[in-house]
C-alpha cells in the first residue's frame, strides 16, 4: 500500500507530497522559531494522513485535542492518570491501533518528561504481534530530548532523553516513525535530531540555529541567510519522503484549528474620564457570605451508634447525678458531651496527650457544664475522641454506621485518621495531608503516618492512587467513596 500527503506547493500549480511509506521508514524534523507555522505543518501532515495510518501525538500544549472532532483521535488529559494507568494505556493504543492524543498542557515540565517517557517506553515495549506502523508526532521536542541539562532532575532527563533516543534509533523495527518539532535545533539533543533522513526548516534568527539547519538541507552558509526570511508558513523541505532537493514549500490550509490562537490586537475600550476609570477599579467586591451548610436530617445519635459496633461489650448505662442536680434529659446530656469533646479538640494543649489523661480532663469538663454523669468508659470515649477529631458531632446516619463499623476493625488508635479520611471522602473533599493525618493520629512523625496509610491499604481498607502532578486520592471501596486529589506534603 502507498499513500501521499499534499503537504502544499512549491510554486503556481506544483504541489509538494510526502509519501508516507518512506516517511515511516526515514523519519521527520522539523524545526522553527515560534510563530513559524510549526503546529501548522504538523496539522496539516497530521489531517493528510489520518485515515491512512495511526498517529500518535505528544502534545505538551494541548492544541491538537481538537483533531478529535474531525478525525476521531482519542484525548488523554495525563494529569488525570498514573504513570502505570498511562503504561496501560500506551500498550492498549499499539494493540489497538488507536490515533491518540495526549495531552500534558496540565503538568509541570519534569511530569510532563516523566509521562511522555513512560509513554514512548511503553509503546517501544510493546509485543512484537503489535509492532503495526505509527506516526509518533512530538511537538516541542527540545523539552523531552534536551541537549544540556536545565532545571529539571537529571533522572527526568535520562528518562525522557532515553525513550526519545530509542523512538527514533530503535523505533522503525517496531513500527514507530518519529516526526519531531523543535523550536531551537541547538537545544535538542543532536543524536536525536540525527536520525531523522526528512526535514522541513521553517523561519529562523539565531546564527547558531541557522548553521545547523543549512548543515541537515547541504547548504553552505551564505545561503542559510534565507531561511531567516523565510515567511510564516514557508519552509525549506529536504528529503527521501519529500524531495531529494531542497525545495521551498508553502504549506497549504488546515480543517481544525487549535485551542489557542496567535494573539490578535482587539480595540482598546472607549476612554472614560479618570475618575469613571478609578472607580471601576477601585470599586466595592460583592463579600456576600456563603450560604449556611444545610441541616442533617434526624439520625441515631452517636451513643446508639457506639453500642451497635461495640462487639458484645457492656452497654453503657450513665450513673446516678449528684443529688444537687437533677438528671439531664438525653438530647440536652449528647450536646453537653459533643460541646465538651470540642473544647478539647480545639485545645492545642490536648493534641498530644494520652486518652487516659485527657478522659480525666474530659470528667471535670462536664461538671463544669453541670453534666456530673456522663456514662461513658475509657472505650467509649477514646471512640468518641476520634470521631470529634475527625469533625463528627452529634447525630450520624446509616453511611456513618456502616464506616464505624468498618473503622472498628481497626486498632483504636487509628480510628481517627480513618474517620478524617472517611470524611473527607464522603463530602468529596481532598485527601487530608500527611500533616494533618498525624495532628489527629497523635504525632509529630509523618512516617509514621505513612505507615499507617500502608497498612490500611494492605488490610484493603483504603486504595491510593497518585496521578503525575504528585496529587493522592484515596478511595474507600467497602464504603464506595473517593477523595478528591491533593498533595499530600500540602499545608493545612
Amino acid at each position: 500500500m502507498t499513500a501521499r500527503i499534499d503537504i502544499g506547493t512549491s510554486g503556481p500549480g506544483q504541489s509538494v507530497f510526502f509519501d508516507v511509506e518512506e516517511l515511516l521508514a526515514t523519519r521527520l524534523l522539523v524545526q522553527g522559531n515560534s510563530g513559524s507555522g510549526k503546529s501548522h505543518l504538523l496539522r496539516r501532515l497530521l489531517e493528510g494522513s489520518a485515515g491512512v495510518v495511526q498517529q500518535v501525538v505528544i502534545d505538551p500544549e494541548g492544541d491538537f485535542v481538537t483533531l478529535g472532532d474531525r478525525f476521531g483521535h482519542v484525548a488523554i488529559q495525563a494529569a488525570d492518570h498514573s504513570e502505570a494507568e498511562i503504561a496501560r494505556l500506551a500498550a492498549r493504543i499499539r494493540e489497538h491501533r488507536v490515533s491518540v492524543v495526549l495531552a500534558l498542557d496540565e503538568l509541570e515540565i519534569e511530569a510532563q518528561m516523566r509521562c511522555a517517557a513512560t509513554f514512548l517506553s511503553a509503546m517501544f515495549d510493546a509485543p512484537r504481534d503489535h509492532w503495526y506502523p505509527a506516526l509518533v508526532v512530538v511537538d516541542e521536542a527540545q523539552l523531552f530530548a534536551p541537549a544540556a541539562a536545565g532545571e529539571v532532575s537529571d533522572e527526568a532527563r535520562r528518562t525522557s532523553l532515553g525513550a526519545m533516543t530509542n523512538l527514533m534509533c530503535r523505533g522503525r523495527k517496531r513500527g514507530l516513525a518519529g516526526v519531531i518539532a523543535t523550536q531551537r535545533l541547538a537545544k535538542l539533543a543532536k543524536n536525536v535530531a540525527a536520525e531523522a533522513s526528512n526535514f522541513m526548516m521553517g523561519r529562523t534568527f539565531l546564527d547558531i540555529d541557522m548553521a545547523r539547519a543549512a548543515d541537515l538541507l547541504g547548504m553552505d552558509r551564505r545561503q542559510a541567510e534565507q531561511i531567516r526570511d523565510l515567511p510564516r508558513g514557508h519552509f525549506l523541505a529536504l528529503g527521501p519522503a519529500v524531495s531529494r532537493r531542497p525545495i521551498a514549500v508553502t504549506v497549504g490550509s488546515v480543517e481544525t484549528s487549535a485551542r489557542s490562537g496567535s494573539p490578535k490586537l482587539v480595540p482598546l475600550p472607549s476612554a472614560s474620564a479618570p475618575e469613571d476609570l478609578q472607580g471601576l477599579l477601585f470599586a466595592p467586591g460583592d463579600d456576600t457570605p456563603p450560604p449556611p451548610p444545610p441541616v442533617r436530617a434526624p439520625a441515631p445519635t452517636s451513643d446508639d451508634l457506639l453500642r451497635t459496633i461495640s462487639r458484645g461489650g457492656p452497654e453503657l448505662t450513665p450513673t446516678a447525678a449528684p443529688s444537687a442536680h437533677p438528671a439531664m434529659p438525653d438530647e440536652e446530656r449528647e450536646g453537653v458531651i459533643d460541646a465538651v469533646l470540642r473544647e478539647i479538640v480545639e485545645d492545642p494543649d490536648a493534641t498530644y496527650r494520652a486518652p487516659a489523661v485527657l478522659f480525666q480532663d474530659f470528667g471535670v469538663r462536664c461538671r463544669m457544664h453541670r453534666l456530673a454523669g456522663h456514662g461513658l468508659d475509657l472505650t467509649a470515649f477514646r471512640r468518641r475522641l476520634a470521631m470529634a477529631r475527625a469533625g463528627l458531632y452529634g447525630e450520624l446516619d446509616d453511611g456513618w454506621l456502616d464506616a464505624m463499623a468498618l473503622g472498628a476493625s481497626l486498632p483504636e488508635d487509628m480510628l481517627a485518621p480513618f474517620l478524617l479520611v472517611a470524611r473527607a471522602a464522603r463530602e468529596g473533599m481532598e485527601a487530608p495531608a500527611d500533616a494533618m493525618l498525624a495532628q489527629v493520629y497523635g504525632t509529630h512523625s509523618q512516617g509514621r503516618v505513612r505507615r499507617l496509610i500502608a497498612y490500611m491499604e494492605e488490610q484493603g481498607i483504603f486504595v491510593l492512587r497518585t496521578d503525575l502532578s504528585g496529587k493522592r486520592s484515596i478511595t474507600i471501596p467497602r464504603l464506595g467513596w473517593t477523595t478528591a486529589a491533593a498533595l499530600p506534603e500540602a499545608a493545612e
